[in-house]
């Protein structure tokens, strides 16, 4: 067991291999179901709710973790985490974040409420559509955010891009405050999509 969990690539493996034997376990178990839009509509939203994790986990991580945390790393260790650590999180960050979407937006058009939630429930009786509509709503400010405000600020402000020391600053402040600001839509956006599925 030991020799899996060194490696992340045989741990997640692993991982995909039980969900798949528990899948087929509940499959047979239950007599089986059909394939239908039952079905990928649950399949979707797995995925779903797998990048979903891995977005805001990140998110959390960054605002929690490591822009906190910054001005207690000696300026010798900094580069460490503007070289490699930030870098790979923000490439997961930004591709869970349109992971996030794309699977979100494929679960709404299989259940038949995309136009609706989009309408923010108008005209088709709020309620449900409503709400999950304000959580895919903010989840696009946020992705809109990520994909175009911190992601092209973070590659100046971490050399990935060439810019002057002036410009690096400026553009480390933005890509924090947007960050910040993805943290602030975060929770009323999770209570929107949470709401949705349990409270209608």
């Amino acid at each position: 067991m030991g020799e899996i969990l060194k490696s992340l690539s045989k741990t997640v493996h692993i991982s995909l291999a039980l969900s798949l034997l528990l899948f087929l376990g509940l499959f047979f178990g239950n007599d089986g179901f059909d394939f239908d839009l039952l079905f990928w509509s649950w399949l979707f939203r797995y995925f779903h709710v797998i990048a979903g994790v891995m977005w805001i986990g990140l998110l959390w991580y960054f605002n929690f973790v490591q822009i906190p945390n910054m001005g207690k790393i000696p300026d010798e260790q900094k580069p460490a985490i503007g070289k490699v650590i930030a870098p790979a999180a923000l490439f997961w960050f930004r591709w869970a974040a349109f992971a996030t979407i794309l699977t979100g937006l494929i679960v709404a058009y299989l259940n038949g409420y995309i136009h609706q939630a989009l309408a923010l429930g108008i005209g088709s009786g709020g309620g449900k559509n409503t709400a999950i509509g304000i959580g895919m709503w903010l989840g696009l400010i946020m992705a809109f955010n990520v994909w175009f405000v911190i992601w092209p600020n973070q590659k100046r402000a971490l050399g990935i891009v060439e810019a002057d020391p002036e410009l690096k600053a400026k553009s480390a402040k933005t890509a924090m405050l947007f960050s910040r600001t993805n943290t602030l839509l975060s929770l009323p956006m999770l209570l929107s999509m949470v709401a949705a599925q349990n409270l209608y």
